[in-house]
């Protein structure tokens, strides 16, 4: 809150400097973790629509601007498979796919490799973010494979 009152630097426009206010104090209260991350950052971007520094002198503009961020589909792309993976551990689907592959591939640690490398090839077109992919997907099956091989470091 400070950084906001303080005078903008020589060079920098006093609505960037305004930004950077919000973006600290968001930082900042997520570190300290005084909402959740998700309520901090909701946060964040209403306070950028609404002291409008993102567009000076134009509400409309600035919550657009505010708001712009969740029309690209790549975070939304990441954000989905995100939530497939949660569905995959919660339903146990990942335990499932991890036994297939030990039956399958699993009669060294480097067919497992193999057969983990050979679904992210395959997945490749269908999910063209590697963060979606590994993460999303890849992830589970691979927490699960080294859960049910009695690795739990």
């Amino acid at each position: 809150l400070a950084i906001w009152f303080i005078p903008a630097p020589e060079g920098v426009q006093p609505n960037a400097w305004h930004l950077l206010a919000i973006f600290v104090a968001t930082i900042v209260g997520i570190i300290l973790k005084a909402a959740s991350m998700g309520t901090m950052a909701i946060i964040g971007i209403t306070l950028c629509a609404v002291t409008q520094v993102l567009a000076p002198g134009d509400p409309t503009k600035s919550i657009v601007n505010a708001l712009s961020g969740f029309g690209n589909s790549t975070i939304w792309l990441i954000g989905l498979a995100f939530f497939i993976a949660r569905g995959f551990i919660i339903t146990g689907l990942g335990t499932r796919i991890a036994y297939n592959f030990i039956k399958i591939f699993g009669k060294s640690p480097l067919g497992l490799a193999y057969g983990l490398n050979t679904a992210d090839l395959i997945l490749a077109p269908a999910i063209p973010s590697n963060t979606a992919r590994a993460g999303g997907v890849i992830y589970p099956i691979m927490k699960s494979i080294a859960t049910n091989m009695g690795s739990y470091a």
